[in-house]
């Protein structure tokens, strides 16, 4: 069984190829076309098909459009409701609910090939839960996923068996707690639907003061589901320009939101495993990004395992369609990793860099040379191995640094053109993460925070966020060996065990995805070294 997974409707768009039950490959289509999140959640945009990325999927497995034995499409306009009928304030909805119907003509005129009785609609968030429990080493496990809104419904709650799914809750819209979390994205001044991380971010910087006059609006019923609409943001702080700086009462705004979010949840989670039992739980849908939320989940849930879909955003859903349909046949296997998106050869890269004429070299060991710039304090653009599918750098395309230092953090924002309160990440090996961090461990996709030890905190002061946190990726020497390589050597050189992991892009572009992305990064922005397969280059040479 061929299956091509595809995410187009909202936001996000992404292709995930599925054969015979293994995930071959899955990418989100803003590593191809260079728009951030590929295209903006409008009606007007809906038409727009992740193109790019599903001939990329196609070609990487060798298989042919008129080859596939299904296209799924995470959306099913069979089970939408007018906005109007559900307390949204959109008229152009009814625009991107006839682009859903129309799917399939537009994916068969977009793969030359396809049979168009092939395109299956499988549902919004049924795509998503498809993500994280078949995704996931748990085949049986509960399964949450909260997100904006999906054909009329923003939650699921339900449990995985043998590969199959049973719904045991559903949240109505309007009631979402993702389009709460845009609302206050957009508030504060950033974009909606994109920079819902920075308000997470901002929120360590205040308290929780606004949190009773919140509960009256945002709070669980008791039987699954929950009551998140109608907050008036301005009455509780004035919203804040674009640009402007932000003050405490948008930090403790923040603050309160991220906290009522945490009480839901938990109170979702208690109620699921009341209904489901077992032992492991796993996430998908927008919500599931939130690594603060997903830590308290981690402490104070009932669950003793807790996995989340990396790619947790709509992207996923590709994946999850995909898996959704292969499981009618039998239950698929676990997702491989998150590096599922392009690879090239070293001849491939080679030859890359000879069509730039850029100087480079291939030293003994990339490593090695790597380590060595970065305890020098130097700044390293990694690029290594196949991109990785959803929004964390995981040691494949990614900016590292020296954590010893705590100007490292305004050095590395300042790289990327990003918010001074946004903090970066520590690459730590598994065997060592219990010594500097307390939380869920291991933590391989970033998608938690984690203590970080007093003893560590003046060490490592550069990934050490305003409240002592840190979201850490954990790296197994068994799946991620180069990684692991560069760590060990860096702890010779300096006793530190951490390398600052940070995305490879600049503020406003997506993750850098192929050799001339990298080369573009490099070039414009102040980096010391690229690391590009086996070959370095260093700025000195290459802009002598």
């Amino acid at each position: 069984m061929r299956i091509l997974g595809i995410n187009a409707l909202f936001h996000d768009p992404a292709a995930a190829l599925v054969v015979d039950g293994h995930t071959v490959a899955a990418a989100e289509e803003e590593r191809f076309s260079r728009r951030k999140h590929g295209k903006r959640p409008l009606p007007f945009s809906a038409w727009e098909l992740p193109e790019l990325s599903a001939r990329w999927c196609l070609e990487q497995a060798g298989t042919r459009p008129e080859e596939l034995d299904a296209v799924t499409y995470s959306f099913d306009p069979k089970l939408a409701r007018p906005a109007r009928d559900l307390g949204l304030d959109d008229p152009w909805d009814p625009l991107r609910l006839e682009y859903a119907r129309r799917a399939p003509e537009f994916l068969a005129e977009a793969l030359p090939g396809l049979d168009a009785d092939r395109v299956v609609f499988v549902p919004h968030h049924v795509a998503h839960a498809a993500s994280a429990g078949p995704a996931s080493p748990h085949p049986d496990s509960a399964v949450l996923v909260l997100d904006g809104r999906g054909e009329a419904a923003s939650h699921l709650a339900g449990r995985y068996h043998e590969g199959k799914l049973d719904i045991l809750a559903t949240q109505a819209l309007p009631h979402s707690l993702g389009l709460l979390y845009e609302e206050l994205t957009e508030h504060l001044g950033f974009l909606r639907s994109s920079d819902e991380y920075k308000v997470m971010a901002l929120a360590s910087y205040g308290k929780p003061r606004f949190l009773p006059q919140l509960r009256q609006h945002v709070h669980a019923t008791g039987d699954g589901g929950f009551r998140a609409h109608g907050v008036d943001w301005a009455a509780l702080t004035p919203p804040r320009a674009k640009g402007e700086d932000w003050t405490q009462d948008h930090a403790d705004l923040a603050a309160s939101a991220q906290a009522v979010l945490e009480e839901v949840l938990l109170e979702l989670v208690h109620w699921l495993h009341g209904e489901a039992g077992g032992q492991a739980l796993t996430l998908a849908g927008g919500v599931a990004l939130n690594c603060v939320a997903n830590s308290k989940i981690a402490a104070r849930g009932p669950y003793r395992h807790l996995w989340v879909q990396p790619a947790a955003s709509d992207a996923g859903t590709a994946l999850g369609g995909a898996l959704h349909v292969a499981a009618q046949d039998a239950p698929p296997q676990p997702m491989p990793g998150a590096d599922l998106g392009r690879g090239w050869s070293d001849e491939e890269l080679r030859a890359r860099l000879d069509e730039a004429a850029v100087p480079y070299e291939r030293p003994a060991d990339v490593a090695e040379a790597v380590a060595e710039e970065l305890a020098r304090d130097g700044v390293v653009a990694w690029f290594q191995g196949r991109s990785e599918y959803g929004p964390r750098a995981l040691g494949h395309r990614s900016l590292l640094a020296h954590p010893g230092r705590a100007e490292n953090l305004e050095r590395l924002n300042h790289v990327k053109g990003r918010e001074e309160f946004r903090p970066v990440a520590p690459m730590v090996l598994a065997e060592r993460a219990h010594e500097l961090f307390s939380g869920p461990l291991p933590s391989p996709y970033m998608l938690f925070v984690h203590d970080v030890a007093r003893a560590w905190q003046d060490r490592i002061p550069a990934v050490v966020h305003v409240d002592g946190t840190a979201r850490i990726q954990t790296v197994e020497e068994r799946r991620e060996p180069l990684v692991a390589r560069m760590l060990h050597a860096f702890e010779r050189r300096t006793g530190l065990p951490v390398v600052v992991n940070t995305s490879l892009n600049t503020a406003g572009r997506p993750m850098v995805d192929d050799p001339r992305d990298a080369l573009e990064c490099f070039g414009s922005a102040p980096v010391d070294l690229l690391a590009i397969g086996p070959y370095v280059v260093r700025r000195g040479r290459a802009f002598a």
